[in-house]
């Protein structure tokens, strides 16, 4: 495969990666933090741009990717932690928040009166939005060269611009004092609000993709395949990591002109102070273009999967049905939406984070099943229970319980538990036979199915 196919490829990543939460999450932590900025973008860097590096890597390495990793705990456990990753990183969550907030930086602004305020414009808004999604997502093997070639370029001279104008009018901003939560522990902060980006879970959607695209330049061989997909992922979290540091860097410098209650904020009021009314049009378009690709990514993951999983269904009838249910919910609202995401990815990160870090030990403890579940299971326990509370869920001494232990100020309190469960696994398994698992089959994506 060509070095330049290999670099359009890694755009291609990094454009389905970045999406909505990409372009709030830094500018506001960069605010929040203030003198603190470094280490917490440090440890926002690590679950932002890392982790989803690392699931890349790991989704590459095991044949049947997502799959064949969770049936290394169990195959009923596989297939429904899979189903709910890509059903909350797809229709249910991710889609329709970028649907969203396509809609309220890219065309509500520039609406007037009670237009601005009228469900009938987003709905018109989303079905234009879900139309061109369908269509783009039609062709998964010529992505690279709608994303790869044309739209990402197009995406990263527009953040060049803002970030380049952005750096040389804010520069001599100083930063501000840190906010709670950023003053004693501000790189594990940092490291809490990564899981915002949905990146990791992506990964494990998108690692398939990636796959299928080197596989369609003609490249099979096992080692080839892992190399090529890793490249790809090393580009994307370069230029992940690069965006994030400017960002969140701009943010830092604005903390000084005023109070923000979000990201969103943060970049408006940056957009209109270094371009004035133009800002607000390149920030739309900078949103538009971001949401969009990273809506394509996400429908063309879902597809690929569920067609594969329900084969008496098409990869276009899978499309055609998580454009539908994307349609539907981005018109319930953006605050609907976000109120369950911070939850949920409390719950699902520490799962995604233990699948990953355990697939690179596997064969330090021979792949035992043991380690898989009980290290999974004592970990996701309290990483219910932190979700759970994030929910408003009342659980008494069980929440206190889990408040105790270590790092649990730093919203981690899972760690400890997981590193018990491994040692527990491994003592298990020294107790009797151990057989290595055979990798599962998984339904290789074909042309028939696309």
């Amino acid at each position: 495969m060509k070095r330049n196919e290999t670099l359009f490829i890694g755009f291609m990543l990094f454009s389905m990666f970045f999406g909505a939460g990409n372009l709030i999450f830094p500018p506001l932590l960069g605010v929040q933090s203030g003198t603190s900025y470094w280490l917490a973008m440090a440890g926002f860097i690590v679950t932002g741009v890392g982790l989803p590096v690392l699931v890349i890597a790991a989704v590459s390495v095991v044949d049947g990717g997502i799959q064949a990793i969770g049936n290394r705990v169990h195959p009923l456990f596989s297939t429904i932690f899979t189903v709910i990753v890509y059903l909350c990183i797809g229709p249910f969550l991710a889609i329709p928040r970028n649907a969203n907030v396509a809609y309220e930086m890219g065309v509500r602004p520039f609406l007037s009166g009670s237009a601005r305020h009228s469900s009938l414009s987003l709905l018109l808004f989303s079905f234009v939005f879900f139309l061109l999604v369908y269509l783009v997502s039609l062709n998964p093997d010529k992505m690279s060269k709608y994303l790869g070639r044309w739209i990402t370029p197009v995406l990263l001279a527009a953040m060049v611009i803002l970030c380049a104008v952005g750096f040389f009018r804010l520069m001599g901003r100083p930063f501000q004092a840190p906010s709670a939560g950023y003053q004693s522990v501000p790189f594990f902060k940092g490291f809490i609000n990564g899981y915002s980006t949905m990146d990791a879970l992506a990964s494990l959607a998108f690692g398939i993709v990636i796959l299928t695209a080197v596989k369609h330049r003609g490249v099979h061989d096992k080692k080839q395949l892992t190399a090529y997909t890793l490249k790809a992922g090393l580009i994307a979290g370069l230029i992940l990591a690069l965006v994030y540091l400017a960002l969140g860097f701009i943010g830092a410098k604005m903390a000084s002109a005023g109070t923000f209650q979000n990201g969103t904020d943060i970049l408006t009021a940056m957009s209109a102070l270094l371009f004035g009314e133009a800002g607000k049009a390149l920030l739309g378009f900078i949103f538009m273009l971001a949401c969009f690709t990273t809506v394509v990514g996400l429908t063309t993951a879902c597809g690929q999967y569920f067609s594969e999983l329900m084969p008496r269904f098409s990869y276009h009838q899978i499309v055609i049905a998580v454009s539908l249910v994307g349609f539907t919910l981005s018109n319930l609202g953006l605050n609907f939406i976000l109120k369950f995401s911070v939850p949920f990815l409390e719950m699902a990160y520490p799962v995604t984070i233990v699948l990953v870090v355990l697939t690179f030990f596997h064969h330090l403890f021979n792949g035992s099943k043991k380690v898989y579940a009980c290290t999974l299971l004592f970990a996701g326990v309290f990483a219910v229970i932190e979700g759970l509370e994030g929910f408003g869920v009342p659980l008494g001494y069980v929440q206190t319980f889990a408040q105790s232990l270590p790092l649990a100020s730093a919203g981690l309190e899972w760690v400890v538990p997981a590193l018990f469960g491994a040692a527990v696994g491994i003592a298990l398994s020294k107790w009797g036979p151990h057989t290595e698992p055979q990798p599962a089959v998984n339904p290789k994506v074909t042309n028939d199915s696309l």
